[in-house]
């Protein structure tokens, strides 16, 4: 298995040195500044490439082996194959990417919001800080905040009861946070939040489409996609919905086993794979992580590994540490070697340490949110620690 770290580009606060002083050695990056929906150019991917991989001769090498991720324009969530000029807009991209000798492309396809928290410094009992989704504010935000016009309708008589205490009790700043954070757009993103009128109208645009049309329009989506793909050498991984379940009314279709079944059954390729994320899979009780590894070791070769911790009934969560939470990280990563085991040196599977606590230095510096250095250097030697003791240490 390979060691990735997620860097978000040159104007990032981790350098490049910052991240070789981690043990990683596989670079997961993107193109944020490109505008969604804008082909990508061979120019500009190789542009990026030489900067990671071009080596100081006193400098451990890095390779940038992740595209995560080229973001599917939401006409393709709303229309499906429909939205051809998106889709070959998307497709030219990953020609860009697969002439660079790129091999995995992470993406997702959650509509109008990504992953979603309610609070980004969450105080943790160490002092660290963790991101943290809380149900109870999260439906304070839907039903007083954006003002959903459907939004009772998703919500218990008590959830709503609840809702209303805890935005009554809100500050002005504390409404303006939490809006900021919710309508913020994809992580490394040059791209401002959305306003609230520009939230609600991209929730209209939703009407009518449910959990089956949005599967059929992502099928659709990789029946073009995926040739290409294939063609190239290249392993597409859907990263898993976060949270896993529905919010804002609308319809998630990577939450569960079930659903990545569906899609790996209707476009049978193995260049339609999966991203597994134990962090967004594990928020769900009922998801089983080493049974999702186990079933689906094949299509995995790209993997986020974090841990999160259930509060209450299990709708609110915070990020654990990466050996604490209701994630099993030891019976997950035996299952990974494995199948990793089972592969050439050149398919291994590329995992990286993700949503790392604020902690130490990182407290007092501006750090891109989810992705400090430390925090995530912890759990990289956490893993890395795990893989030693499978007998199966990291390239």
């Amino acid at each position: 298995m390979r060691q990735g770290w997620r860097w978000f580009g040159p104007e990032a606060p981790v350098t490049l040195d910052d991240v070789r002083q981690t043990g990683a050695t596989n670079i997961v990056s993107s193109l944020h500044q490109v505008p969604i929906g804008r082909a990508w150019t061979e120019k500009e991917v190789r542009e990026r490439q030489s900067l990671i991989e071009t080596t100081p001769g006193d400098r451990s090498a890095l390779v940038w082996s992740v595209v995560e991720s080229i973001p599917i324009p939401d006409a393709v969530k709303r229309k499906g194959g429909d939205a051809k000029a998106e889709i070959e807009a998307w497709i030219a991209s990953l020609e860009a990417v697969a002439a660079c000798g790129i091999p995995i492309v992470c993406y997702n396809f959650m509509p109008v919001v990504d992953w979603t928290r309610t609070e980004l410094d969450f105080v943790t009992p160490t002092g660290a800080t963790a991101m943290r989704f809380d149900h109870e504010r999260f439906a304070a935000f839907d039903l007083f905040i954006l003002e959903r016009p459907d939004a009772a309708q998703h919500y218990s008589a008590q959830d709503r009861e609840r809702a209303r205490i805890v935005f009554e009790a809100m500050s002005d700043d504390e409404i303006a946070d939490i809006t900021r954070i919710i309508t913020s757009a994809l992580p490394g993103s040059t791209t401002e939040p959305l306003t609230i009128p520009a939230f609600r109208e991209k929730l209209v645009a939703y009407s009518g489409i449910d959990a089956a049309r949005l599967r059929r329009h992502l099928i659709e989506f990789l029946e073009a996609v995926t040739p290409a793909a294939e063609a190239r050498g290249v392993k597409l991984t859907l990263h898993p919905d976060d949270p896993p379940r529905s919010l804002f009314g609308l319809p998630r279709i990577a939450s569960t086993a079930d659903d990545y079944a569906a899609l790996f059954d209707a476009v049978p390729s193995a260049a339609n794979g999966m991203c597994y994320c134990t962090g967004s899979l594990g928020v769900r009780a009922d998801n089983d992580l080493p049974a999702i590894a186990r079933r689906f070791a094949s299509r995995i070769h790209f993997a986020h590994l974090r841990a999160t911790t259930r509060e209450g009934d299990g709708r609110t969560f915070h990020e654990s540490a990466h050996l604490e939470g209701d994630v099993d990280m030891v019976a997950v990563l035996r299952e990974l070697v494995a199948e990793d085991r089972r592969r050439s040196a050149q398919d291994t599977i590329v995992f990286r340490s993700d949503h790392g606590h604020r902690m130490l230095d990182d407290l007092d510096k501006t750090v891109t949110p989810g992705y400090p250095a430390i925090g995530r250097m912890r759990g990289l030697a956490e893993l890395r620690g795990i893989l030693h003791a499978l007998g199966a240490p990291p390239n």
